[in-house]
């Protein structure tokens, strides 16, 4: 592994992982709370790979009291902010179905743990991640509660492909008014098409925000920093009352 294999970081909660998958082996970035236990969150990376952000984002929620771990979906490559045209062909290089057995693999590395309460868990994601929270908790059924997608989902063709049934975790979404990757009108319409099959989502628009407003890193120059306050603290409310 790349970058996410290496000695634990002492400015950090969590450490680099290894996890069995599909007869294979995935890694990731795995955060304890300092009380040693709590329920399971799943990060899922934005394109750009499990940068440090992403890996911050997982120390942020074991802040909070949960285990959190985010899967590297790349399985060690990953690009920069400078670098679009890299993470663009990471992403669309992504083997969906490889993407699918890593992150059911990192839940049930979750579950496993003996740091992990319950017998469920949240996932929250990011851009692509966005979009994979929702077909994760999809595939996953009850073994993912709380699901928070920021600014993704599966729109078009991935949308109508997708089998539904099994989504029974409550959905909250956080989505920029502005996103030229996933327009707000097609998130929206997402929204009312799973609420007409009886599912619990909420999508929350962000006034005036840009794709991607959560990230601090602000790659494309649209970090909102009281959106982003007000998308987190109902993400930790999502979890802290489905978890």
């Amino acid at each position: 592994m790349i970058d996410t294999q290496g000695d634990r970081d002492p400015e950090r909660a969590g450490e680099p992982v290894e996890f069995a998958a599909n007869g294979s082996t995935a890694g990731g970035y795995l955060a304890v709370p300092a009380s040693g236990s709590g329920p399971g969150v799943l990060v899922i990376q934005e394109w750009w790979g499990l940068v440090p952000q992403i890996r911050g984002v997982c120390d942020r929620l074991a802040g909070e009291g949960f285990v959190a771990l985010a899967p590297d979906l790349y399985h060690g490559e990953f690009a920069e902010h400078t670098e679009m045209d890299k993470a663009g062909e990471l992403m669309t290089s992504l083997p969906p179905d490889r993407a699918a057995r890593d992150m059911s693999a990192a839940i049930d590395h979750l579950l496993d743990h003996d740091a992990t309460n319950g017998d469920a868990v949240g996932v929250v994601g990011f851009c692509m991640g966005g979009m994979l929270t929702l077909l994760i908790a999809a595939l996953e059924g009850d073994r993912v509660a709380a699901a928070a997608p920021f600014y993704g989902a599966p729109l078009g063709r991935e949308q109508f492909d997708m089998d539904w049934s099994g989504l029974t975790a409550v959905v909250e979404g956080h989505m920029a008014e502005h996103d030229d990757f996933f327009p707000i009108e097609d998130v929206l319409a997402l929204g009312d098409d799973l609420r007409t099959m009886g599912r619990d989502v909420t999508f929350h628009v962000y006034e005036g925000t840009g794709h991607p407003f959560a990230n601090e890193e602000d790659p494309f120059g649209t970090y909102d920093a009281d959106a982003a306050a007000l998308a987190w603290t109902r993400t930790l409310a999502l979890l802290d009352a489905h978890l």
